[in-house]
Formats: C-alpha cells, sequence, structure tokens
C-alpha cells in the first residue's frame, strides 16, 4: 500500500490587515473579561479585573466564559461582549 503525505499547513497566504485602532486610554471605559474554560483562567482574570479598575480608571467590566476552550464562542457571549471598548481574553492552565 502506498504511503501519502500531507502537508498540515495551510498553503493559503493571508492578505494582510491593519492591525485594531489602540485605545488612548482606558479610563471610563468597558472592558470585556472572555474566559475561555482553561484551569486558572477566572484567577488571572480576577487579577485582571482589579488592575483594570485601580490602575487604569475602568468603569465597568463585562464577564463571560465560553463552555470549552476548543469550541468557538456561542452567540450569545459575542452578543454580550460586542459593546465593549475591549476584549481580553484568558489563557491559562
Amino acid at each position: 500500500m502506498p504511503v501519502t503525505l500531507v502537508n498540515p499547513m495551510n498553503e493559503i497566504a493571508p492578505e494582510p490587515m491593519a492591525p485594531a485602532p489602540r485605545l488612548g486610554s482606558l479610563e471610563g471605559r468597558t472592558i470585556a473579561l472572555l474566559d475561555i474554560s482553561k484551569p486558572g483562567g477566572n484567577v488571572f482574570l480576577d487579577r485582571v479585573e482589579i488592575l483594570l479598575k485601580e490602575r487604569y480608571g475602568v468603569a465597568s467590566v463585562i464577564r463571560e466564559m465560553k463552555p470549552a476552550f476548543a469550541k468557538p464562542a456561542r452567540q450569545a457571549v459575542i452578543d454580550k461582549i460586542r459593546d465593549a471598548d475591549a476584549v481580553i481574553e484568558a489563557l491559562a492552565d
């Protein structure tokens, strides 16, 4: 039986995109914290939330969680964080 080798790399080059514009300041902003459900992510985001409010004057924080780290966020989660000024996603283990 012949052996077929398959290249797992995506051979299609992505089109260049400009990065999202940076916020001038976090003061008075709403920041969404997205926990992807990996162990320790909530601990990390608890600390990030405190720092955002105490050091950077963030007005409000939206906390959401994906049901599983290996799956895309549900539309309901995306809808809840859509209006935030910025989103921080937690990766931990």
